[in-house]
């Protein structure tokens, strides 16, 4: 137990809600649900309408360098707009957007539909680098209304390659390939390197046992990557079947919590410290601060991504 408390306690102090000035570059946590936020559209009984303290934004991180100015985004959701603002309130840029990059996960809504604020009718920004893998930019440089970034320099569009790492100032990002619906490009996770420390961010997934011996893609084991990294923000988009009343969720392309810290739980303390689950549904209980299922997930040893967290990237 002492021994599962230390790692606890130095995982949370890796991920804190505030880092002292002295942190040259950090992560922030700006977004911790899934891709329609929470409360969504069409429940008009969920909770978070009345109690805008159990709101969420959609699922997104952000990177800012205090030395050199540099700030990046690592999705562009529905939510971008509030998100770049809490952005401004850690690092304030000297003109907007002020991105040195947006890297974007794949083409589902909650991951690339704020690019839109980039556009004419809205900042009409002027070419923000946008990192995407190549069947994702070839998707976007020429479907509506997506291409009129492009053909405005609205972005200044970045194709990636599995594996091959992009420098950001200081940063390093390197896109790695992950088995998820592909209707209109890859799905990839991101390996996050700062100066001296890491984090592995893969918001959606559909199996980690796909992944094992994934034949359409580079096959990999989570566990090896979470052994790579300092911090391993992982899809966590339901919590169990049955959370979803009269449907049975046992093919549902996400790996529910519950199976995640059955797969995880022979991996040593600190390997297991180290993981944050992200990516919430607004049906998943642990996205109420009291529900019993988020002490579940920490007395197993895991954490759960909150909005405002910061991550040292660098000494």
């Amino acid at each position: 137990m002492k021994t599962l408390i230390t790692a606890l306690a130095a995982a949370a102090a890796l991920a804190s809600p505030v880092l002292a000035q002295e942190c040259a570059i950090e992560l922030v946590v700006l977004g911790t649900s899934q891709d329609a936020g929470s409360p969504q559209m069409g429940h008009p009984e969920d909770p978070a309408w009345s109690d805008p303290s159990l709101r969420r934004l959609a699922t997104a991180l952000g990177v800012v360098d205090h030395e050199t100015g540099a700030r990046v985004l690592f999705e562009a959701t529905p939510d971008m707009r509030e998100q770049l603002y809490r952005l401004d309130q850690v690092l304030a840029p000297d003109s907007q957007p002020g991105l040195a990059g947006i890297f974007v996960t794949h083409a589902h809504i909650g991951h690339y539909a704020g690019l839109m604020f980039l556009g004419h009718e809205s900042m009409g920004a002027q070419g923000v680098p946008l990192f995407a893998m190549e069947r994702m930019a070839d998707y976007l440089s020429t479907n509506g209304p997506w291409d009129q970034l492009v053909r405005y320099s609205n972005v200044d569009l970045q194709p990636m390659t599995h594996g091959e790492p992009v420098r950001v100032g200081r940063l390093s990002v390197t896109p790695v390939l992950v088995p998820h619906r592909q209707e209109y490009g890859e799905v990839v996770g991101y390996r996050i390197e700062g100066p001296s420390r890491s984090v592995f961010f893969l918001p959606d997934i559909d199996s980690w046992e796909e992944w094992d011996t994934w034949e359409e893609g580079p096959a990999a084991r989570i566990e090896d990557i979470i052994a790579s990294v300092d911090i391993a923000y992982l899809d966590a988009t339901f919590y169990a079947n049955g959370e979803i009343p009269g449907r049975d969720m046992s093919g549902f392309p996400h790996p529910f919590i519950t199976h995640s810290m059955e797969r995880f739980a022979g991996l040593p303390d600190e390997e297991r410290a180290k993981t944050r689950f992200i990516h919430v549904n607004h049906t998943n209980p642990v996205r109420y601060p009291d529900a019993p299922e988020r002490d579940v997930v920490a007395e197993a040893g895991y954490g759960l991504a909150d909005e405002g967290e910061r991550v040292c990237l660098s000494d």
